[in-house]
């Protein structure tokens, strides 16, 4: 039974959205620390990840969801910001890296209360 609960929609999209979360953060702490190294180029999620996230919740395909794998790719198109090709803007990596701990605890807050409603419905105690 805890199984088939934990296979719900709302639990395959949030664990796959804190996991899109922890790579975006790691490719955003990356660009950060080479915000001074000559040429590199930053990264972050595929483009059209968020697409093909979203086709599947819309379709209700738990099994694409989980199967769908996040990687980072290098970005090409930010034009350089520095005359030696290195392209990271520190103010939109940092506005980014907000942007994603505001997502990160609010699935983490969503994830936990989720859980803890759960506890309190086999239990009959709130935790």
């Amino acid at each position: 039974m805890i199984d088939e609960l934990m296979q719900r929609e709302n639990y395959v999209l949030a664990k796959k959205l804190l996991d899109v979360s922890h790579t975006r953060q790691q490719a955003l702490a990356s660009n950060i620390a080479n915000v001074e190294t000559p040429g590199y180029k930053r990264i972050d999620i595929e483009t059209n990840f968020d697409a093909q996230l979203r086709r599947a919740a819309d379709q209700n395909d738990l099994k694409a969801i989980g199967d769908l794998e996040v990687r980072t790719v290098t970005d090409l198109n930010t034009p350089s910001v520095r005359p030696d090709g290195n392209n990271v803007q520190i103010d939109q990596e940092l506005l980014q890296m907000q942007k994603n701990l505001m997502q990160y605890q609010f699935l983490t807050n969503y994830t936990s209360n989720s859980l803890s409603r759960l506890k309190t419905a086999i239990t009959g105690r709130p935790s």
